[in-house]
């Protein structure tokens, strides 16, 4: 079996809702750094096997097989078909996870995978809320097979952030900590130019627009989510849009068109947990990543989980033990935005510069998704 490469990894800066970003097509979104990233990678485009992008939503610009449209709209060969996949959070992940496998399988040798999202032209949930008039307020309505199994319980990412929060015994006061310390690693970072070399400057916007000096006092003031709640929309993640993408290699792409490969794509799994509490699967999907190479969490240089909730990433804390120093060392989507079908490749993005920015060898990402679900991605650094 093939080994698959990172050769290129480039984003947008994450708007904020209503933000820069906001008045651009989801196409240009993802063509912006595709068409930049096909500069840099310098292979004729015809010679791509496939686009493959995450986005959920697909309604309006968001339709019609977005990655194929973004693919025409950065001027790529007509010759290269594009998929588009939903996978909730973690479509820009599991994409990369697909192309991944494609190389690996030796079906393909050069695939573009990541994802894109205007959250502020399609809000989140407006592909089941246009349904509601036609009689389905929920994706589940009307399924006797669903309602037997699961009832009428709640399915809200809202509702599962707060029984995470209650089963872990995670305090409101610990989760503003965290999106504190999510902002302050943000807003260092920025200052330091760490996010430079992979954003590619859009819109007029060349850094992302969530990150704000935390103010503690006004956390404390905000309304919860829910009655009784521990999570505000300071400890929850920003709604967002933006696009990530990057450049996936076999070896025998490395060695036909002479690129330089910066990581390689060590192991892809996922693994997937109760669909009412929802956002809980990194938990099992980390350990089972973990069980299946070898590893230990402390093995890793550089950790990204996306904070979807403070309590998820909290209770992950709790359950794997990891040296929080190396996880979200540069800020999570509490601080950066979560361009939902995005975020999965703008997380691989970060954590390949880190691993580049710091000389360490291996980086885990993992995120929760809709469904109950998680991907896993180990990645190793190659000296260039």
């Amino acid at each position: 079996m093939t080994q698959a490469f990172i050769v290129d990894a480039l984003r947008t800066p994450v708007g904020r809702r209503n933000g820069a970003l906001a008045d651009i097509h989801s196409a240009d979104l993802a063509a912006a750094p595709l068409s930049t990233m096909f500069d840099r990678v310098g292979v004729d485009t015809e010679e791509y096997d496939e686009i493959i992008l995450g986005c959920i939503d697909q309604i309006g610009p968001q339709a019609f097989d977005i990655a194929r449209t973004a693919w025409l709209a950065a001027g790529g060969s007509e010759a290269v078909p594009g998929t588009t996949i939903d996978r909730q959070c973690g479509s820009g992940q599991q994409a990369i996870h697909y192309a991944a496998q494609a190389v690996m399988s030796g079906t393909s040798d050069l695939i573009v995978a990541g994802g894109v999202q205007n959250m502020s032209t399609i809000p989140l949930g407006t592909s089941n809320s246009i349904m509601k008039d036609q009689g389905f307020p929920t994706p589940f309505s009307g399924s006797k097979a669903w309602a037997d199994r699961y009832g009428d319980q709640v399915i809200s990412q809202f509702h599962g952030a707060e029984m995470i929060a209650n089963r872990w015994g995670i305090t409101r006061d610990q989760a503003e900590a965290f999106a504190a310390e999510s902002h302050r690693r943000a807003l260092a970072a920025q200052e330091a130019g760490f996010f430079a070399e992979e954003i590619l400057p859009l819109g007029g916007l060349r850094d992302d627009e969530g990150p704000r000096t935390p103010n503690r006092a006004k956390m404390r003031e905000l309304q919860t989510l829910r009655p009784n709640g521990i999570h505000t929309a300071a400890s929850a993640s920003q709604i967002s849009d933006g696009a990530a993408l990057l450049t996936i290699a076999s070896e025998h792409a490395v060695e036909a068109y002479g690129l330089v490969p910066r990581a390689r794509i060590h192991h892809i799994s996922a693994r997937a947990d109760d669909p009412v509490m929802m956002l809980s699967a990194p938990i099992r999907a980390t350990r089972f990543a973990l069980e299946r190479t070898g590893m230990d969490i402390d093995d890793f240089d550089a950790i990204e989980i996306n904070e979807a909730f403070a309590s998820v990433v909290l209770a992950w804390e709790k359950e794997l033990g990891p040296d929080m120093s190396k996880v979200n060392k540069h800020g999570g989507a509490i601080a950066l935005g979560h361009p939902i079908g995005a975020t999965g490749a703008r997380l691989m993005t970060t954590l390949l510069h880190s691993l580049e920015e710091s000389g360490g060898r291996y980086g885990l990402q993992t995120m929760c998704e809709g469904g109950g679900q998680a991907n896993v991605t180990i990645i190793e650094r190659l000296e260039s």
